[in-house]
């Protein structure tokens, strides 16, 4: 007994479903080199140049305290630069902020100054994620791409950019909280202001990337689309 027509018919679209299936996923080399590379990015653009920036504030003074924690970023830089390894745009991000920072503060030959750029600068980060979510162009994106590679074919898909936009939005919100959080404890001293920039903003940055990961994984399973580390996928 042979098939009939409309059997024969649907096979192509079922193949075709298939294949569209298994190109819904995105391969992560390896959640531990992921999560190594992105803390290896917080001390070299926050953690090491605000610990350099205390140490020597107090006892070789400002201007070099400054240079210091200026040099620690370029030789980062250049270092990735020699070794003919990728910079990610998080980074380079971060290192044209503390130039601009270091410079007004140089002129200026305050430390407050210094502390009081990034309270700024988180809120001008604010009005950018804020911003690209409402225009559809999340900044998100970028920044995830630095971590995971991800397919444009899953990139395009509608649901996945919505979800990068409300990640933005969750950006949006924490940036405000962090230069509320700083602008308030720079009312108790200077060493309060770059402990929490030292040490709260790093935590409040690593809430957030928890957050939206959270986030970003159940939209993704919900669409259909599976992560994968290493040979198993989720």
């Amino acid at each position: 007994m042979h098939p009939g027509p409309h059997l024969l018919k649907s096979s192509p679209s079922v193949e075709q479903h298939g294949h569209r299936e298994a190109n819904l996923v995105i391969d992560i080399a390896g959640l531990r080199p992921t999560i190594f590379r992105a803390l290896r990015l917080c001390l070299e653009t926050a953690v090491i140049p605000t610990v350099l920036l205390v140490t020597l504030m107090h006892t070789v003074g400002l201007l070099i305290a400054l240079a210091a924690a200026l040099g620690w970023c370029y030789l980062a830089l250049a270092a990735r630069w020699i070794a003919g390894r990728r910079l990610p745009g998080t980074m380079v991000l971060c290192v044209s902020m503390i130039s601009s920072r270091a410079l007004i503060a140089l002129l200026t030959s305050s430390a407050f100054v210094y502390l009081l750029q990034p309270v700024l600068g988180s809120l001008c980060m604010a009005l950018l994620f804020v911003g690209s979510a409402l225009v559809g162009r999340p900044v998100t994106v970028r920044l995830a791409r630095d971590f995971i590679a991800i397919p444009a074919h899953i990139l395009n898909r509608r649901r996945v950019r919505r979800m990068f936009s409300q990640v933005a939005l969750i950006w949006g919100v924490s940036r405000l909280a962090d230069a509320g959080m700083n602008l308030g404890f720079m009312h108790f001293g200077l060493d309060a202001g770059l402990l929490s920039r030292a040490l709260l903003s790093p935590l409040l940055t690593v809430l957030t990337v928890a957050i939206c990961a959270f986030w970003g994984v159940r939209v993704l399973r919900r669409d259909g689309v599976r992560l994968r580390l290493g040979t198993a996928a989720i």
